[in-house]
């Protein structure tokens, strides 16, 4: 009877599926965010960029033609598996070649997790100067589904006045270093769904799903919503039990999506301040810098806006403490070991010992000349992308790391084993990472300053926290593991 069940559910799942397709154009809009004017890459003439909506089953298309004319182009679908599809991961250099100027490319997709996700361009500096935008996953069955009235996804990210091809070559120059002793480049803006003083209409009475993303370039973020506690289900495409979190603020790195469960008012007497902040821990701000960017929650249009609230302290809660909603056990026995040191380095006479502006875009967007150092190698894109060597090198080849080039930086995982990854940050800020086509369990994450992975464990969860992006603490480290179960190509 259970199966016959399943069989049922699964055959009406299958009915109800159906084709979203989007048909889009990148193209240089002008916009201004914050106030100030500049060129933005939009979707056909409009920024900021649409929402993809799908539900789980549904087959998702995205035709995207590349109208930049001066820059080539891709998108990646930021948190979905692509599970037996890789050629649709988006990754330019990684799992496809980018679409030169004036092409078409075909994003073809079956969606089978639920949640929220986000879309950017893996080129260049692409999706810092506009293209990206959410996805959500809408999925009925979703443990909290039945708890909830209506959605609302926000965005937040940091935002720069000068277009990221500048900055990058303003960072990586030997003046930079000498000038700005190798320093990031500090946001111009801080900004809520693509914008300041954002209105986000509520209604009395409600239960609200918040699907929150961080698709900034570089800084984490804190949240507040005055007078509205929240109540985590969901982190990167993740359901968790659910865990209230009070006045607690929310660290969101870049990349990280997190869900809530938030009740609206009673009364539409008052309206209501939301808080976004720039995590001043990473950078040092100047003299008279604002962090800040305020949306407000209105209940009623005749009612004043409230003042913006002020934060005089972080008390940030730790995501790693978050329990699956499936209580997946511990992975164990681990297969194999991947000790990873991130530094910054000398590369070409330019040092890079405090930066770490972009070293997110290097797991996202393999940008040439990032002097980023992974076990003292800095990546260098590969003239043949990774996965179309793995497919083509023919035999046992495509087993040997070295056919990948050594500025790839090649693991070849065997299927199925159990993958332990620790990375060191051997830097004094916080660094986000990121795994493609997997989530992970998140074992520790200890204090800044904790030093090196000493070798052994405290405080493991049974149940570790899940997610596919996390921010690891200032010279200190992380210890995460999942399971080699996505392959590049048939395991046949």
């Amino acid at each position: 009877m259970f199966a016959l069940s399943l069989l049922v559910l699964g055959l009406a799942q299958s009915a109800l599926s159906k084709t979203v397709t989007y048909n889009w154009s990148a193209t240089w809009v002008t916009a201004s965010p914050d106030g100030f004017a500049r060129p933005v890459i939009g979707i056909n003439g409009q920024w900021p960029c649409p929402t993809i909506e799908v539900d789980i089953g549904d087959q998702l298309i995205v035709n995207l033609h590349n109208g930049l004319g001066n820059q080539s182009t891709g998108l990646h679908f930021h948190g979905l598996y692509e599970t037996g599809n890789n050629v649709m991961d988006g990754s330019t250099g990684a799992s496809q070649c980018p679409v030169p100027p004036g092409s078409t490319i075909t994003y073809d997709m079956k969606i089978s997790q639920g949640g929220t996700y986000w879309y950017h361009s893996h080129n260049l500096g692409q999706y810092p100067d506009g293209l990206r935008g959410p996805l959500i996953v809408h999925d009925s069955s979703a443990p909290f589904a039945s708890e909830f009235d209506e959605e609302i996804t926000m965005t937040l990210s940091d935002w720069y006045h000068e277009q990221m091809p500048q900055l990058l070559n303003t960072y990586e120059s030997a003046s930079n270093e000498d000038d700005n002793k190798g320093l990031e480049p500090i946001p111009d803006a801080n900004l809520i769904n693509d914008g300041q003083n954002r209105s986000i209409p509520m209604l009395p009475g409600k239960t609200y799903l918040v699907h929150i993303i961080n698709l900034g370039n570089f800084v984490g973020q804190a949240i507040y919503f005055d007078g509205h506690p929240f109540t985590c289900v969901e982190v990167d495409g993740v359901y968790t039990q659910q865990h209230y979190l009070g006045t607690e603020n929310i660290r969101i790195a870049t990349g990280q999506r997190w869900s809530f469960l938030v009740n609206s008012k009673n009364s539409t007497s008052t309206n209501f301040a939301v808080l976004s902040v720039l995590d001043i821990n990473m950078f040092t701000p100047p003299a008279g810098y604002n962090p800040n960017a305020t949306a407000y929650l209105v209940y009623n249009e005749k009612k004043p806006l409230p003042k913006s609230v002020v934060l005089y302290g972080f008390d940030f809660f730790d995501d790693v403490s978050l329990v699956p909603y499936d209580k997946q056990a511990l992975m164990a026995p681990v297969d194999r070991q991947i000790v990873i040191n991130m530094n910054f380095g000398v590369l070409n006479g330019v040092n890079r010992h405090v930066s770490s502006f972009l070293s997110y875009v290097i797991r996202f967007m393999l940008i040439p000349g990032l002097r980023a150092l992974v076990n003292n190698v800095t990546y260098l894109p590969q003239k043949v992308p990774s996965l179309y060597t793995a497919l083509t090198v023919g035999g046992n080849y495509s087993s040997n790391p070295k056919v990948y080039g050594v500025n790839s930086n090649p693991y070849v995982l065997k299927y199925g084993q159990v993958i332990e990854i620790v990375v060191n940050n051997l830097q004094d800020n916080l660094h986000p990472w990121h795994l493609h086509g997997h989530n992970f369990q998140v074992l520790e994450r200890p204090a800044p300053q904790s030093g090196l992975f000493p070798g052994t464990y405290s405080n493991v969860s049974s149940t570790p926290m899940r997610r596919d992006t996390i921010m690891i603490q200032p010279s200190s480290y992380v210890v995460i593991r999942f399971r080699a179960n996505n392959p590049d190509k048939s395991t046949s």
